[in-house]
């Protein structure tokens, strides 16, 4: 009797493990004849923005690359919340894809999971790092302010606040002033608007007086003296405005987060992993072609491709360091 249960343990160990084998099979068989029809890469943003130049620059260089169109589609709205649910909702299998600023991480911060059901870190794959570039501080031609320093003493003599638009309550553009602010001790009225074409357009009309902006978008108003730029964001002087000195530079003591842009591709939780390890290799071999260095260098982006666990990484770092610097100075997401 025992010699019988044994056979059939043996016969079930050997059923078990052919049923794994056979999983690993099929998994690996479905990857390789991946993709079979188009893939959509969302785009939280309007047309034009650097997130969708970023996206459309690596989706028409993955195309040949995987035989498929990879297609851009614009599904602005709800500070990025719109194209953020709807990947989340969408089938994990690969064809749906997201381009996303930090803003993910940052709006997570801001509103508590108490708040709200999403949570990036629950309802995606981190699939790769795309790139990262700084932000500019900007200024309206009326501000009587040539540097910081001529900025923060005008701030205290003026007889009604400064103000300072944004993409909206939570956007990049929004935290990374709240920064700014807390370290150069500027008490000032934001203006949050429904996206950041208006916000640029309005700051340069003398609407607004202080921006954050994407070095990208306003380099051409720079140059055309439309605005004054007075610091850019990043760890060193941006090549695009190089007389443009950094916060550091300008003395502005900054909290421990990223003030910056850096964009990711993410995806629904649950692709395949030889799907996402397909998708990863493809996008790490787009990020290293001269020809997409080059256009990125133009736009001031510089190219900084990560393996999806690294951007994982990176993504709840953010949510945990924004957490701290939204919870210390009260910033409220209403």
């Amino acid at each position: 009797m025992a010699a019988v249960r044994v056979f059939f343990a043996a016969i079930l160990t050997a059923a078990f493990a052919f049923c794994g084998l056979a999983s690993v099979w099929a998994e690996n068989a479905s990857a390789q004849a991946w993709p079979t029809r188009p893939i959509r890469i969302i785009v939280p943003y309007p047309a034009g923005g650097p997130t969708d130049v970023l996206a459309r620059l690596v989706a028409d260089r993955m195309s040949p690359l995987l035989g498929q169109p990879v297609i851009v589609e614009n599904r602005p709205g709800g500070n990025g919340y719109v194209a953020w649910n709807y990947v989340a909702s969408s089938e994990p299998d690969g064809y749906t894809l997201l381009v996303a600023e930090n803003a993910l991480g940052m709006s997570q911060a801001l509103y508590k999971k108490t708040k709200s059901s999403f949570d990036p870190l629950l309802q995606y794959d981190a699939v790769a790092g795309l790139a990262t570039a700084p932000a500019v501080l900007l200024v309206a031609n009326k501000v009587k302010a040539g540097n910081v320093t001529e900025l923060v003493a005008l701030s205290k003599t003026v007889p009604q606040k400064l103000n300072f638009g944004s993409a909206g309550v939570g956007s990049v553009a929004h935290l990374i002033f709240e920064v700014f602010r807390d370290g150069a001790g500027i008490d000032a009225v934001h203006v949050p608007y429904k996206g950041g074409g208006q916000a640029i357009n309005d700051i340069v009309g003398g609407q607004i007086e202080m921006l954050m902006a994407g070095v990208s978008v306003a380099k051409g108003l720079i140059e055309a003296e439309r605005v004054r730029a007075l610091a850019v964001t990043g760890p060193h002087r941006s090549p695009a405005l190089p007389k443009v000195p950094t916060l550091t530079e300008a003395g502005v003591k900054t909290v421990d987060v990223d003030l910056g842009f850096w964009f990711g591709l993410f995806g629904p939780k649950g692709i395949p992993a030889p799907v996402k390890a397909r998708i990863e290799q493809v996008v790490s071999g787009v990020m290293a072609k001269p020809q997409v260095r080059a256009r990125l260098a133009q736009l001031d982006i510089e190219p900084e491709y990560l393996p999806g666990s690294v951007l994982r990484k990176k993504l709840e770092t953010e949510i945990v360091n924004w957490t701290r610097f939204i919870d210390e100075k009260g910033i409220s997401g209403d």
